[in-house]
């Protein structure tokens, strides 16, 4: 195969929305030390009856209706998340049978915040493998859930979300719109970001993260771009994980990318985690900030210290 291309973007967030003001009346906490610290102002929180699946469902059936689809032109579905809370029937499975996808492989793929890029890219090799035609990947997260709402260090920075986007085979002769990934781990240091124990909770060492990803990433975001081609000055956008405005504003600055808007969603929306560079990504072009055809840097980063990045040209 040619290679593959994201034909069409979609995102979806709960209607509730919870404020720094609404957090300082349940910790110790402010405005000023929220936006201060992590640059968040407000996002987006799931209610009880809305479970993961819903949120991805819904993303996709906006990204599907943006491409022109109808469900059975899907043969393959890819979710990453982190907050399935069961094991079996899977996200994907459950977004299928949502959406009435008839006999797609269904599977979620868990690489926590880097968990989009990973599964952009496995949707990229299954096309060009031809072992799929047409995928959707979502990034999905219900982050509320895994929270200690009394852990002032990590309820201010979560928010749940989906985002997704259709990916199908490059047109003949038409370039790839999805370069070559370029990914790997620290692995001894996965313990610095968790969502582990009964119940699951999500824990980080920050200061760690935040060193690693500053001093690390930059170089190998640059190589992402290498494998494509192109410099970090080419980029017309670059939509790194949203996880805290204080690691996106030195990592997008560090990566080159002078030309380049930066996506900074995290503001509005949180840490979404596997959905926050979808939904990211799915707003600039929303909002008409990027074009068609434009070259973006998806880069995501975070749990188990995993990393993916791939320069992806703009549906």
């Amino acid at each position: 195969m040619n290679g593959s291309r994201i034909a069409a973007l979609g995102h979806y967030q709960p209607a509730k929305v919870l404020t720094n003001e609404d957090l300082a009346g349940m910790v110790d906490t402010s405005d000023e030390w929220i936006t201060s610290r992590v640059g968040i102002r407000t996002r987006h929180i799931a209610g009880p009856d809305e479970p993961v699946d819903e949120l991805a469902g819904h993303a996709a059936a906006k990204a599907l209706a943006a491409a022109g689809l109808v469900p059975a032109d899907i043969d393959l579905v890819l979710v990453a998340t982190s907050t399935a809370v069961d094991r079996s029937p899977n996200m994907a499975a459950r977004v299928a049978a949502r959406l009435g996808i008839p006999s797609p492989a269904a599977m979620d793929v868990n690489v926590v915040c880097a968990g989009f890029t990973h599964a952009l890219a496995t949707a990229d090799h299954t096309i060009r493998a031809g072992a799929a035609t047409r995928a959707l990947v979502i990034g999905a997260d219900k982050m509320s859930d895994v929270t200690d709402w009394t852990d002032r260090t990590t309820c201010v920075l979560v928010g749940d979300g989906a985002g997704a986007a259709v990916v199908e085979a490059s047109a003949p002769g038409e370039a790839p719109g999805i370069g070559p990934v370029l990914w790997g781990s620290v692995p001894e240091m996965g313990h610095a970001v968790r969502i582990e124990g009964t119940p699951s909770r999500f824990a980080q060492e920050g200061q760690s993260v935040y060193r690693w990803a500053t001093t690390q990433l930059p170089a190998i975001a640059r190589q992402a771009c290498e494998r494509s081609g192109l410099t970090p000055a080419d980029l017309a956008a670059v939509v790194l994980h949203q996880a805290n405005l204080r690691i996106i504003e030195p990592l997008a600055v560090k990566i080159g990318a002078v030309n380049a808007v930066v996506a900074k969603d995290v503001t509005d929306s949180g840490n979404t985690s596997a959905a926050s560079i979808p939904l990211a990504f799915a707003k600039l072009v929303e909002r008409g900030e990027i074009s068609a055809g434009d070259p973006v840097l998806l880069f995501g980063f975070g749990g188990n210290l995993s990393y993916a990045g791939q320069v992806v040209r703009c549906p």
